[in-house]
């Protein structure tokens, strides 16, 4: 099952070149650069292992580009995403998220729905 979480999720994986091209769109917004992986990528893990620092001073796509290939060479067969993040006073968050390596073999997230009293029903994930 593919996972969709974040800008350009339902496109097919970007290239090289179309990760670069959006690392430029957030750097020329002075928007720092972070890089995060996990292994699993259920809905309510939002907290990735971040890998180094966020790049609060970059100003060059490339650096992003070669801590990026790191983070593939040590974690090739996980999730990794990059965020931006928007200092400016008064937003001070996330702005763009996308990810940029999958695994494989993508794991299978099944929902589950169960009836409870009152005509309520309660929902369940399960990473399989």
């Amino acid at each position: 099952m593919r996972i969709t979480q974040g800008c350009f999720s339902f496109l097919p994986d970007l290239t090289d070149e179309q990760v670069t091209a959006q690392v430029e769109y957030c750097l020329g917004r002075n928007w720092a650069i972070g890089i995060e992986y996990t292994d699993s990528p259920h809905p309510r893990n939002t907290y990735w292992e971040m890998w180094g620092h966020p790049m609060f001073d970059l100003k060059d796509a490339k650096g992003v580009m070669m801590e990026l290939a790191e983070a593939r060479k040590a974690h090739g067969d996980s999730y990794i995403r990059l965020n931006a993040f928007d200092s400016t006073r008064g937003f001070e968050t996330v702005t763009m998220s996308f990810i940029v390596n999958r695994p494989k073999v993508e794991p299978k997230i099944e929902l589950t729905r169960t009836d409870i009293r009152g005509r309520s029903q309660r929902y369940s994930w399960k990473v399989a």
